[in-house]
């Protein structure tokens, strides 16, 4: 994987506005449980987008996109969950979710690409 691509840049700016959000429900809403989860599956897409770029092997890289993947669909939930509490606007969630959303599909494509890749390698 190229060193400056999309899937990195944008998951470092969805994990920059994810802290942001945390500290708005931290200071303004005075919620602590469900904004350190919202914290760690959010920051964690783009940590697992940067071991995936350092992976091993095919198989790393796709193990570590694949939990990428994963942790951007809890985040999803969790951003889903905060608005129908109210914690935040709908206008900010509809944003927040769009970007998640994005990053399901750019990593959800990659995954397959290099699956698909590997098939036809083998």
């Amino acid at each position: 994987m190229k060193e400056n691509n999309v899937v990195k840049t944008k998951s470092y700016d969805f994990a920059l506005r994810i802290i942001k959000l945390y500290q708005y429900i931290v200071s303004e809403k005075k919620e602590y449980t469900l904004s350190k989860q919202i914290l760690r599956s959010g920051t964690s897409i783009g940590a697992n987008v940067e071991e995936a770029i350092g992976g091993q092997s095919k198989k790393d890289f796709v193990a570590k996109l694949s939990i990428s993947y994963k942790e951007a669909r809890e985040t999803h939930y969790w951003l889903r969950l905060l608005t129908d509490i109210g914690y935040i606007s709908n206008e900010l969630s509809s944003s927040l979710i769009n970007d998640c959303e994005e990053l399901l599909k750019i990593i959800g494509s990659i995954i397959k690409t290099v699956k698909i890749s590997n098939n036809h390698n083998s």
